[in-house]
């Protein structure tokens, strides 16, 4: 068998770590764009930084929409390569590129139109607020070359094809790497520009990974192509790609939410606590990566079974998955039970943060077993066209049954009952999401 057929005939456990590891280094790669410009940014002023952490729910939610749109056309590509039909999977690339375009053009301007009333919302501070505004109104410009270079990475992804997506990744992350302090404290020949050079080279390394990624989608052999003879703009397949791929934008938007609604419980208590799930939450970040990589790499493997309509492998998928979920997330429990204080250390907490701190991670941590049979699930299910039990599942987990919870535990427990909200509302999704898994079995009926 040729390459074209590794997602049928490959032994399953090999293949989904060839399939996962390259997505999780690109999630991982994506994260560090705020990351890097926030390290560098953060030696300016405090200020400065602050003005920087103010955009990240704004950047996380351009983000989300690229992967959103990405992971729709994965799965069609993907789902029609495993029922032969090339012409259909060719013409899913074209349509997909154009509506990641169109869409990060509007994106765009949406976020230019509310940066200022949202930033305004956040900080009385005039400093802050018109670095917030200077650095967002040049990092607006890279939502459509992050909507087209994520679009291309999944094209690729959805054929099988993992490792070059990984490299025009990289390339971005390295070229805003290198042109963050140049832009930011104008070394060489470069103008210095503060904290609106972190946001050029944002914008450039995004652009730039977009053009690799042209490169290797138009001049390098791929087993899809874009369609040009006879091709038609296909509005069915716009809805499909939104259909499909609103559960993966949803569950990463909603981290941007969730943290919004549990910083407003924190502050109830002190700013600290606040601080504390800052850096809890790049940790889970952390966890959240790992399993989404492992979740890109599944998805393609069990949409293009299912469009084979070969149960067999389909499920075999499903089950390596969520295994594997189990077995990564265990290790993440094991680590923050064993070094919680010397993980926060690294944070600089003070001592009043590492007194409620330490038992805050290791009551949270255990959430992340359910986490991962949940998402797993919602995965199945996104790639079986059964979108509305995954749209659920992602629904309950970080807001329906988490918010809820916190409201109510933190009422009997104070606190420490948010930290326990988490536990609850995963164990409950986790449950809800075996019981659809097993109550409505894999159908054909709608595969082709």
């Amino acid at each position: 068998m040729g390459e074209l057929n590794k997602m049928e005939t490959k032994p399953m456990l090999p293949l989904i770590v060839t399939m996962s590891v390259p997505p999780l280094i690109s999630m991982f790669l994506q994260f560090t764009y705020n990351f890097v410009d926030c390290m560098f940014v953060s030696w300016i002023s405090e200020d400065a930084l602050t003005a920087v952490s103010l955009a990240f729910p704004i950047t996380t939610l351009m983000v989300a929409m690229s992967i959103g749109i990405g992971v729709g056309v994965n799965v069609l590509i993907a789902r029609y390569l495993g029922q032969k039909n090339q012409d259909m999977a060719n013409s899913v690339v074209s349509n997909g590129i154009i509506l990641s375009a169109a869409c990060g053009v509007i994106v765009t301007i949406v976020v230019l139109l509310i940066m200022k009333p949202f930033f305004a919302s956040f900080t009385e501070d005039p400093a802050i607020y018109d670095m917030a505004v200077n650095y967002m109104r040049i990092c607006a410009f890279m939502e459509v070359s992050s909507m087209v270079h994520i679009c291309i990475q999944k094209v690729l992804q959805g054929t099988g094809n993992m490792i070059a997506p990984m490299w025009f990744q990289i390339a971005g992350v390295l070229l805003n790497f290198v042109l963050d302090p140049l832009l930011i404290f104008g070394v060489w020949i470069f103008p210095e520009m503060g904290i609106e050079g972190a946001a050029v080279s944002t914008v450039c390394g995004y652009t730039f990974s977009m053009i690799l990624a042209f490169y290797v989608l138009i001049f390098r052999k791929q087993k899809v192509k874009i369609k040009t003879k006879g091709f038609k703009l296909d509005f069915k397949i716009f809805k499909e790609i939104f259909v499909i791929g609103f559960p993966s934008f949803l569950m990463n938007a909603l981290g941007a939410f969730m943290t919004y609604f549990t910083n407003l419980f924190l502050l109830l208590y002190s700013t600290t606590a606040v601080a504390f799930f800052g850096a809890y939450f790049k940790l889970q970040q952390v966890v959240i990566m790992t399993l989404n990589g492992l979740v890109q790499g599944c998805i393609p493997i069990m949409s293009y079974n299912y469009g084979a309509k070969n149960e067999k492998r389909l499920t075999q998928a499903f089950q390596y998955g969520n295994t594997i979920g189990i077995l990564l997330t265990g290790v993440s429990i094991i680590i923050l039970c064993l070094f919680p204080s010397q993980i926060l250390t690294a944070f600089n907490a003070s001592k009043e943060m590492l007194s409620f701190g330490v038992p805050a991670l290791r009551i949270m941590c255990i959430s992340y077993v359910f986490a991962a049979i949940a998402t797993m699930v919602a995965s199945f299910m996104q790639s079986t066209k059964r979108v509305k039990f995954s749209l659920l599942i992602n629904i309950l987990r970080q807001f329906g049954l988490l918010i809820p919870a916190m409201w109510l535990l933190s009422k009997f427990m104070g606190m420490t009952g948010i930290w326990y909200a988490f536990i609850v509302a995963e164990v409950i999704t986790a449950a809800i999401s075996w019981v659809l898994y097993k109550k409505y079995p894999i159908s054909f009926d709608e595969a082709a």
